[in-house]
C-alpha cells in the first residue's frame, strides 16, 4: 500500500511539475524533427512498454561517458568533432544554418533520427536523439514521464519550457559531467532525449 500512494504521490509530482514550474530556454529556434513519420503510432501494448523501458535503461550507463547508446555510441558530448560524426553518419539530412546550429539526420529504415550541435571549434555540444519511425512506441514512443519517475526516480530537475507557441516538460537527470534531458510534448509523449555537459 506504501509503493502505491509513493507512486501516486509521485505521478502527481510530475503532473504538477508540467503545469506549475516554469523554465526558459532564451532565444531558441525551433529545429527540423529528424523523423519522417507526422501520424500517431498506435497506443504501446505492455509488450511494447517492456520493450521501451529496456531501451530507456540503455541511455542510463553511457550518459556517465557522455554518450549514448546504438549507432551514436562512438561519439562524446565534448570530444567528438563533427568531421568525425560525419565520416561516421555521412553529410546531414538538415544542415546547420550556422556555427553552433544543429545538423539534422532523419531516422530511416529502423535507424533513429539525431540532432547534433557543435561549438565554435567544431566539437560536439550536444546530441539529440528521436527515436525510429519503425515499431517507435517500441522504443522513444513507449516511455512515458511516469515510467522514467518509476524506474529511475525523481529527476535532478523539472520545469515546463517554451519554445515558439509549443511548452514542453523538460526532466533532466544528472550523469556524471552530463546531463541527460527528457523532452515530453505530453507527460506521455517523449519528443527527444538531449544528452549536454552538465
Amino acid at each position: 500500500m506504501k509503493s502505491i500512494n509513493r507512486m501516486r504521490k509521485t505521478l502527481l509530482a510530475v503532473s504538477a511539475a508540467g503545469v506549475v514550474a516554469v523554465g526558459s530556454l532564451g532565444a531558441a529556434a525551433q529545429l527540423p524533427v529528424p523523423t519522417a513519420s507526422a501520424a500517431q503510432s498506435p497506443a504501446p501494448t505492455a509488450s511494447d512498454q517492456k520493450m521501451a523501458l529496456q531501451h530507456l535503461n540503455e541511455f542510463y550507463k553511457p550518459a556517465l561517458n557522455g554518450m549514448f547508446p546504438g549507432n551514436a555510441s562512438s561519439f562524446v558530448v565534448g570530444k567528438t568533432t563533427r568531421a568525425e560524426v560525419i565520416k561516421r553518419f555521412g553529410a546531414p539530412s538538415v544542415s546547420r544554418t550556422s556555427a553552433t546550429g544543429f545538423d539534422s539526420y532523419t531516422a530511416d529504415m529502423g535507424n533513429p533520427g539525431y540532432s547534433m550541435s557543435y561549438d565554435a571549434s567544431g566539437v560536439l555540444k550536444e546530441i539529440r536523439y528521436f527515436g525510429t519511425n519503425v515499431e517507435r512506441q517500441t522504443n522513444i514512443g513507449g516511455m512515458t514521464a511516469s515510467m522514467l519517475w518509476m524506474n529511475w526516480f525523481k529527476p535532478t530537475s523539472s520545469n515546463t519550457i517554451k519554445v515558439g507557441n509549443t511548452k514542453q516538460l523538460k526532466l533532466v537527470y544528472k550523469r556524471g559531467a552530463y546531463n541527460l534531458e527528457f523532452i515530453f510534448n505530453t507527460p506521455t509523449e517523449l519528443s527527444h532525449i538531449n544528452l549536454v555537459k552538465g
